[in-house]
C-alpha cells in the first residue's frame, strides 16, 4: 500500500510521512543546452527524505542526463539544485557525493580484479581519516581505520547475503551479484539520495524481484530517498511512491503509479497517437 502524497510548497508532492522534513532533493527550472539542443528543460522536481521515486520516459528522453546534472557530471545551463536545503552550484562530482547523493551505473562499473570488500572500501575513500605516511609505515592509525572499514563493509555485505563473498575478485561474480555489488558500494558512501540507473537492466524475473525486496530494504534500513531511472514498468509501478515522466527532455507528468498509468500524455509518449479513422 502506497503512503498518500502531499504537495510541498514548490507545488511538487511527496509522501505524507516525510513532510514535517527538510526536502532531500529539490530541483527548481533545471535545464541544460547542448549546441543549442535543449536536452533537459524547467525540470521541477522534490523528493521527501524516504522517497522511492521514478524517473522514466522513452529513451531518449534526457532521464540519464537528469543524474548527470545531480551528480554534476554536468553543470546546469539553468536552474538550482538543493540537496537538503543545500545550493550544491559550482560543486563538482567528489563533493557532490561528500553532500550525500551517490550512484550507480546502466553499464556496471566495478574494479573487477578487486576483491567484494575493496570495491565496498573504495565507496568509503572518502571516510578514512589516516594520512599517507600512517599507511606507507602502517602506524595504529592505519590499522584502526583499516579495521572499521572491514567491519563496515562486512556489515553492508551481510545485508545482501554477500558477506560470504568477500574475498571472490568482483569480475568473477554473476551479474546479479555484481548489481547488489554496485549498489552496496555506493551505500559505503553514506548518501542521503540514491541515484539507480537502470538497476534491472540484463535481468532476469526473480533477480528482479529481489532486486525490489532489496529497494525497499535500504530505504527502510538506512533511511535514505532513492531516485530510479528504470525501463522495468511492473518494478517501477510496485516500488515507486511518485513518478516523474519525461519526454524530449521536459516533465509530461508527475504523480502516484496509478495517475500515471492513467495519463494520457504519458500513454501516447510510450505507444504514439492514435490514428484517426
Amino acid at each position: 500500500m502506497f503512503p498518500k502524497l502531499v504537495p510541498v510548497p514548490s507545488k511538487n508532492m511527496i509522501p505524507e510521512r516525510d513532510i514535517d522534513k527538510p526536502l532531500v532533493l529539490e530541483c527548481i527550472n533545471l535545464g541544460i543546452t547542448f549546441g543549442g539542443l535543449q536536452a533537459v528543460e524547467n525540470l521541477d522536481l522534490a523528493m521527501g527524505q524516504t522517497e522511492i521515486t521514478g524517473l522514466i520516459g522513452p529513451n531518449g528522453a534526457g532521464k540519464t542526463t537528469v543524474f548527470n546534472l545531480l551528480t554534476k557530471v554536468y553543470q546546469p545551463t539553468t536552474g538550482t539544485i538543493l540537496l537538503n536545503g543545500k545550493d550544491i552550484q559550482g560543486m563538482d562530482t567528489a563533493h557532490v557525493n561528500r553532500e550525500g547523493i551517490a550512484r550507480t551505473f546502466q553499464n556496471i562499473r566495478l574494479f573487477s580484479d578487486l576483491t567484494v570488500e575493496e570495491n565496498v572500501k573504495v565507496g568509503m575513500d572518502a571516510q578514512m581519516h589516516y594520512n599517507m605516511l600512517s599507511s606507507l609505515l602502517r602506524l595504529p592509525g592505519y590499522w584502526k581505520e583499516e579495521k572499521a572499514a572491514h567491519e563496515r563493509a562486512l556489515e553492508l555485505l551481510s545485508i545482501f547475503n554477500m558477506a560470504d563473498l568477500a574475498g571472490v575478485k568482483a569480475g568473477s561474480l554473476p551479474y546479479g551479484a555484481q548489481r547488489r555489488l554496485e549498489i552496496i558500494r555506493a551505500l559505503a558512501t553514506n548518501p542521503r539520495l540514491l541515484l539507480l540507473d537502470e538497476p534491472a537492466a540484463g535481468m532476469n524475473p526473480s533477480e528482479t524481484a529481489e532486486l525490489m525486496e532489496n529497494i525497499r530494504k535500504i530505504r527502510d534500513t538506512f533511511q535514505i530517498a532513492i531516485l530510479l531511472i528504470e525501463h522495468d514498468m511492473n518494478l517501477v509501478m510496485n516500488i515507486c511512491e511518485g513518478i516523474c515522466v519525461l519526454n524530449f527532455g521536459r516533465v509530461i507528468a508527475k504523480g502516484t503509479p496509478s495517475e500515471i498509468q492513467a495519463n494520457p500524455a504519458v500513454i501516447e509518449a510510450y505507444l504514439g497517437k492514435k490514428k484517426e479513422a
